[in-house]
């Protein structure tokens, strides 16, 4: 039977312990024997900076240095400012003499980890080591997980705006930073984030992959453009690059369309025990400036501007509302047939003004009873008619769920009136 790859998570630490002291090594073997003989970690040994520097061009996998600052040839303070030239990613622990605060000062200004003092208490160097290797597998799994990252969000940028795609290979579109009229849409999972870190890898990738596969599918549908996948959450545009005079009703309607398939798409992973939160969307439009901005080197298509912004704050204010769509006036002025019910007039921060927003429904709710009652109620709240807290108890009263009557509901129970709504 053979023994079975090295890989990167069993293969031991190594520590290169730099001191001129001849007695260090055995002292470091004797003290770390069971943990050298239990594969725990491994070690290193040179006597000053220079050699400390070839040992280092040998061995590559070393994680850890430990370095006395007075050496002959090459000091401590020297070496880690190579290491810090080199780039190499050890975590570096200074040993100095007692006091000596003005070298461990700058030792830790170029980068030193932490510090030691002489002469070395053993039990305190133990110590300083196993805190400094659990920033070092920190560190590299950090890295991992962004590697991970770059890698899924390369693949996934085959799958972007296939419109955008087209245009550019034929060179019909301008994409010099221009100044454009566009609705702006940005979706995000409620604190998929946070979740992420109790999730397999092995149900990560697939999870995501669906979710946003089927989200892009929508979005290029309604002829959006996705400039921007970030996690979960995703970055829209319409109306750019190429002229949409109807741009904010088509990022309606779309809007609508990746609610109901995230919906449906939580119900299908509940089935196999995953609960996830709902995707809230955020719309504005307005004015932006568009364009690549990548540099010279990359091709960036993207958007800057208050209505960007703003954008992203009707997004969040979602989760407070109760709501799952958020849409600006801007966009409902720029709709002819829209269909929705107001939310309030949302005072966001950065701004000076209130934002009138909406939800936007679907037909049949739009022409159900509960939305209009749910009017008949908010018309109360604008004119601070003292009926309006009954009307929506009535509303939540029926059972059926309307977060956006009770969050109204808490607010005039805690004394607030009118449609004005201050957000955390």
């Amino acid at each position: 039977m053979t023994d079975a790859p090295a890989t990167v998570a069993n293969i031991p630490p190594l520590i290169l312990m730099v001191d001129d002291e001849p007695d260090l090594e055995a002292l470091v073997v004797q003290k770390f024997r069971r943990q050298i003989r239990d594969g725990k970690m491994r070690f290193l040994f040179a006597h000053d900076g220079l050699e400390a520097l070839e040992a280092l061009a040998k061995h590559t996998d070393v994680g850890m240095v430990v370095s006395d600052i007075n050496m002959p040839r090459m000091d401590g303070l020297t070496l880690l400012q190579k290491l810090g030239e080199a780039k190499g990613g050890q975590s570096t622990i200074i040993v100095s003499a007692y006091g000596d605060m003005g070298n461990i000062r700058t030792a830790m200004n170029r980068g030193a980890f932490d510090f030691l003092t002489k002469p070395i208490d053993f039990t305190d160097l133990e110590i300083t080591i196993d805190k400094t290797l659990r920033h070092v597998g920190a560190m590299r799994e950090a890295k991992r997980r962004q590697s991970e990252a770059e890698r899924a969000h390369a693949a996934l940028s085959r799958y972007f705006s296939p419109n955008l795609a087209e245009q550019l290979a034929a060179g019909a579109v301008d994409f010099a930073g221009q100044r454009r009229e566009v609705t702006s849409m940005f979706t995000d999972i409620t604190d998929f984030t946070s979740q992420v870190e109790t999730l397999d890898l092995a149900v990560i990738a697939p999870l995501l992959n669906d979710y946003l596969g089927g989200m892009s599918d929508i979005v290029f549908a309604y002829g959006g453009t996705v400039v921007k996948i970030i996690g979960d959450a995703m970055h829209v545009l319409f109306g750019a690059p190429a002229d949409q005079p109807d741009h904010a009703a088509r990022s309606v309607a779309c809007a609508l369309k990746l609610d109901a398939y995230s919906e449906a798409f939580r119900a299908r992973w509940a089935e196999r025990g995953v609960v996830l939160g709902a995707t809230r969307i955020g719309l504005n439009a307005g004015p932006a400036i568009v364009g690549n901005f990548g540099g010279g080197r990359h091709f960036d298509y993207t958007a800057y501007g208050d209505t960007i912004n703003t954008t992203a704050r009707l997004e969040i204010a979602n989760k407070q509302l109760g709501t799952r769509i958020c849409v600006s006036e801007s966009v409902v002025s720029r709709c002819s047939e829209f269909q929705g019910r107001p939310v309030g007039d949302l005072m966001l921060r950065g701004r000076a003004e209130p934002i009138r927003a909406y939800e936007p429904l679907l037909p049949e709710a739009f022409s159900a009873l509960a939305t209009a009652n749910y009017l008949d109620a908010f018309r109360k709240l604008q004119t601070g008619d003292r009926l309006a807290m009954p009307a929506f108890a009535a509303l939540v009263g029926t059972g059926s769920d309307d977060q956006l009557a009770g969050f109204h509901l808490r607010r005039l129970l805690n004394g607030a009136t009118g449609a004005t709504i201050v957000l955390d």
